[in-house]
């Protein structure tokens, strides 16, 4: 395993991060601790939750994830050895009313009892990364293209929101704090109030980055290394979509897609035949696409983790083992080819 600074904190973290969210719905908790298990004897040691987690959400396994995790921590006594990393919703505008009731956003009261709920689902005393899970303004997150600016929904200023988690650092509850579906004037903002306010720095960026969306290198990339910012690139197969498991509209039982009510961002006129390119790439070059596609992503200079994820174990150690693969000179060639003609098809 290779490790990778995070931020400014002095923290290193795994450059594969393990993601959490199937734990609860798609998982069992028995498979949940056998990949933490998995995970830790790998040397993957920067592990990824949030408080709305299991995926898709639904009040049942709201916070159940969590809960998974703090069962492994008390069975296994390894705490320690793990940096742990949250997140708390940003403003729900009347969706999610089973969190806080559906008055989620990022002030004082929220925040608190965010950390304070997830801190016992969790069964530890502090949280190493606490992120923003997206802003309370308005911004393109989660596939949005088109920007409607919507000042009135600005929601929490940011300089209080920093401010309540300067406190909660304070109080010995977290540790360091990152952003998340966040864009670059978010980040920029929190990297200037902090510096203007001696407020908290944001180590972290946790957006989507794959072979399908690579909108972070627009901006946000140059922004991460001139700044020390560490890009957590979530969603490196797309959601599974660069597996090639739903080309032609098939949808296998038990998949995200076949569990989620809502529509993949991943499910795009274009995804379809730049998902087929990039199989034929892997396929030429004899090359796992899973594995080509997630090592394309740790290889990056802005990334400080890939998150990844899978419901089987064996899937799993088959992610663990893209950091074995190198894509020769030839491979990035063809890559960067198919995104220029097919540029970004699920942002």
């Amino acid at each position: 395993m290779q490790y990778r600074p995070l931020g400014r904190t002095g923290l290193q973290v795994s450059v594969l991060g393990l993601g959490t969210m199937t734990w609860g719905r798609q998982n069992t908790e028995a498979e949940g601790h056998a990949q933490m298990d998995l995970a830790l004897d790998h040397g993957i040691t920067f592990w990824d939750t949030a408080e709305m987690y299991a995926i898709p959400p639904i009040a049942e396994s709201y916070g159940t994830t969590e809960e998974i995790i703090g069962a492994w921590f008390q069975s296994r006594g390894k705490r320690d050895q793990v940096i742990l990393a949250s997140k708390a919703i940003g403003a729900a505008h009347g969706g999610f009313p089973w969190i806080r009731g559906g008055n989620a956003k990022l002030d004082r009261a929220n925040l608190v009892a965010a950390v304070d709920a997830s801190l016992k689902r969790l069964r530890t005393d502090v949280i190493d990364l606490y992120q923003l899970h997206w802003p309370d303004r308005v911004t393109n997150r989660f596939g949005g293209r088109s920007y409607q600016h919507k000042p009135e929904m600005d929601g929490t200023p940011l300089i209080e929101t920093l401010a309540v988690l300067g406190d909660l650092i304070q109080a010995g509850k977290i540790r360091h704090i990152g952003l998340s579906n966040e864009t670059p004037w978010g980040v920029m903002t929190c990297l200037k109030l902090s510096d203007m306010h001696g407020l908290p720095r944001i180590a972290s960026v946790q957006n989507a980055y794959n072979l399908l969306n690579r909108a972070y290198e627009t901006a946000l990339a140059e922004i991460g290394l001139r700044e020390d910012v560490g890009l957590l690139a979530y969603a490196p197969l797309g959601a599974g979509t660069l597996s090639g498991k739903y080309l032609g509209g098939t949808v296998p039982p038990g998949t995200r897609r076949a569990i989620d009510h809502r529509k993949s961002r991943y499910d795009t006129p274009s995804a379809e035949e730049a998902t087929r390119a990039y199989l034929d790439i892997a396929r030429r070059h004899g090359l796992s696409p899973t594995q080509m596609a997630i090592a394309f992503v740790a290889r990056q200079p802005f990334v400080a983790s890939a998150l990844i994820g899978a419901t089987r174990l064996e899937d799993l150690k088959s992610n663990i083992e893209a950091l074995d693969v190198a894509l020769s000179d030839a491979v990035l060639k063809e890559i960067d080819a198919v995104h220029a003609r097919l540029p970004d098809p699920c942002p």
